[in-house]
């Protein structure tokens, strides 16, 4: 994330209205309009090479992956916000009259840049912790073999498992799935760092 495109505030409408006519996408905080930042093109492979394993391995499991065009509503911190992954068990639920947002995600995936790193594991996981159908996150490191898994154990904990190798796996406790490291890494260049 970089700055607001203001300092004022707006409301959810205002900055709904404004997405809709924006090239750039932006994220809205409680009534602050933030300007989201570019990618890599390591985090853009990332991205890709998990939107293909999901959606190939999920096949026939009543799933949906969506990369980073769908916007997710919060409604218990007012946030609006594009991950760069999620899967949704079933159908999407999508807020009132809107067909580019959803409120159901079961997985979560964000690959970390070093701009938005601490967002993501900080305020953006209890952002998402709120959504009563989240039971996982996954944050991909696209500088080094290095994802963390986090899955919902109660309402309060959640065990967060690291994985730092390329011949490392995880399954997912949502779905009937196997994640290789090397899936996840495919044709990567951590050199480009």
């Amino acid at each position: 994330m970089t700055s607001s495109l203001k300092q004022n505030y707006y409301t959810s409408e205002e900055y709904l209205s404004q997405e809709e006519t924006s090239l750039l996408k932006h994220e809205y905080i409680d009534g602050e309009i933030i300007e989201m930042t570019g990618g890599t093109p390591n985090h853009n492979e990332i991205c890709l090479n998990l939107a293909t394993t999901l959606k190939t391995k999920l096949r026939g499991q009543n799933a949906k992956v969506y990369m980073t065009d769908l916007r997710l509503w919060i409604p218990s911190y007012q946030v609006y916000t594009y991950p760069d992954i999620m899967v949704i068990k079933g159908q999407p639920i999508l807020v009132e009259n809107r067909q580019d947002t959803i409120t159901n995600p079961s997985l979560i995936i964000e690959v970390l840049s070093k701009s938005t790193k601490n967002y993501d594991q900080g305020d953006k996981f209890d952002y998402y912790c709120s959504l009563a159908t989240f039971q996982e996150y996954i944050l991909v490191d696209q500088y080094q073999y290095h994802v963390k898994h986090y899955t919902k154990q109660t309402d309060q904990q959640w065990l967060i498992t690291t994985y730092h190798s390329q011949n490392d796996s995880f399954s997912l406790i949502s779905f009937n799935c196997e994640v290789k490291l090397r899936e996840i890494y495919d044709e990567i260049n951590l050199d480009l760092i």
